[in-house]
């Protein structure tokens, strides 16, 4: 064999058969300290979920224990060993029911119930989970059958993230919101199912014996139903990917689309949300009215050019300023769309105005929006579009103003607008 090819040889490395089918025979039984590392990490992973932070939910995964009757059961197919075949999947079973009640349990009496980033990534997945399954799967079994393990079964348990899903399915059960139930509990599954069934090729390839059964016939019976099962596990995972795929690419036409045409003279885009799914994008303008001749011009241009059977929504913030009476300090006027009641931070818009003043002595008016967006499933980010109003002649120092909203909103997603009063 040439050099270069003995590189990728596996067999002068690999560990004793026997001690690999003990080592992972260890990591399949649930009970003792194994069943109570894995209700301490379902609790970990399930307040990282509810704080929404990724390092407490990867702390979770590397304690978590949930790996071994997964290999367990790749490893029970490829040898033919219906024992451990049997007793993987009793120890699936417990540690899986094990962990989805104490999730349960967890998000019942948890104050905090909102669907942050990391949950909602849970909810909705496709072909390249399966993907991450087979692959880390894959690398596990290789590092288990092998004398150089290194940590590649550290960065497995994480790339695989088994207890996510779990503790999202528990979020689900305890909120009663059945898609992110059954979204988070199909991926849960399919990392079982893909882990398992890359088990079972590293298995076949590196020729593990296989045990004695006298019954060869009923056992590849077996295999046929493991390998329908994986089938029909993936096959709706590459629609959700192909759906994936499809709403990036409509977001990605949109958002050029947006850029390039959606302008309309002394007005201000202050809101784009961009739904992929029911195929609609809305636009909220600030400034001057759109006639109805325009926003059919712009609905004519997105149909034929960009997005066929695709719906514009144009909103408009607020008026013609000339039609508005002029504003005084002393009225403290704040003057709002009904899309600020979705501002997540709460504002004293009062106050704000009275300390824009006094920094500003010549805005006689603002209007606050929410930063403009692109809807999609994470959370968006919290930016503001403010619009300040001067007198005619008047001038602020709008660098400073804007340093000083940025501090004073906690947000550096500014965008600060100046007009004048007619």
């Amino acid at each position: 064999m040439h050099p270069f090819f003995e590189k990728f040889t596996l067999h002068h490395e690999q560990e004793d058969y026997v001690a690999t089918i003990n080592a992972i025979e260890k990591g399949v039984v649930f009970r003792g300290t194994n069943l109570w590392v894995l209700i301490i990490a379902i609790f970990v992973a399930s307040l990282g979920l509810n704080v929404n932070s990724t390092a407490v939910i990867i702390g979770a995964m590397l304690i978590s224990p949930l790996m071994g009757p997964i290999m367990g059961l790749g490893l029970g197919l490829g040898i033919y060993d219906v024992s451990l075949l049997k007793k993987s999947g009793y120890n699936y079973a417990i540690a899986t029911l094990v962990a989805l009640s104490t999730s349960t349990c967890y998000f019942l009496v948890s104050p905090i119930n909102d669907a942050h980033s990391e949950i909602l990534a849970r909810t909705a997945p496709n072909i390249y989970d399966v993907l991450i399954a087979f692959f880390g799967g894959g690398a596990g079994m290789l590092a288990t059958s092998s004398k150089q393990k290194g940590n590649v079964v550290t960065g497995v348990a994480i790339a695989t993230a088994l207890m996510p899903p779990l503790c999202t399915a528990g979020y689900g059960l305890a909120t009663q919101q059945w898609q992110f139930f059954f979204g988070a509990f199909y991926l849960y599954f399919i990392n079982t199912v893909f882990i398992a069934f890359a088990t079972y090729l590293v298995t076949r390839t590196l020729k593990f014996p296989i045990v004695a059964f006298n019954d060869v016939h009923k056992f590849k019976a077996h295999q046929r139903i493991a390998g329908i099962l994986t089938l029909l596990t993936v096959l709706p995972s590459i629609y959700f990917g192909y759906s994936m795929i499809q709403e990036n690419r409509f977001e990605k036409i949109a958002q050029t689309f947006i850029e390039k045409e959606a302008h309309f003279p002394n007005d201000y885009l202050l809101q784009k949300t961009i739904d992929p799914k029911k195929k609609v994008i809305t636009l909220v303008f600030g400034g001057e009215k759109i006639n109805d001749t325009a926003i059919a011009r712009l609905q004519k241009q997105l149909n034929n050019n960009y997005l066929n059977n695709t719906t514009l929504i144009v909103k408009q913030g607020f008026t013609n300023l000339s039609e508005t009476a002029a504003i005084t300090n002393q009225q403290l006027a704040l003057l709002l769309s009904a899309n600020t009641n979705d501002i997540k931070t709460t504002i004293n818009k009062q106050q704000l105005f009275s300390e824009i003043v006094a920094i500003a002595p010549n805005v006689t008016s603002i209007e606050l929006y929410p930063k403009e967006n692109v809807a999609n499933d994470s959370i968006s980010s919290h930016g503001y579009t403010i619009i300040t109003t001067t007198a005619a002649g008047a001038t602020i120092d709008t660098a400073t103003l804007k340093r000083w909203l940025q501090r004073k909103l906690q947000t550096e997603s500014i965008n600060l607008v100046t007009t004048t009063q007619p």
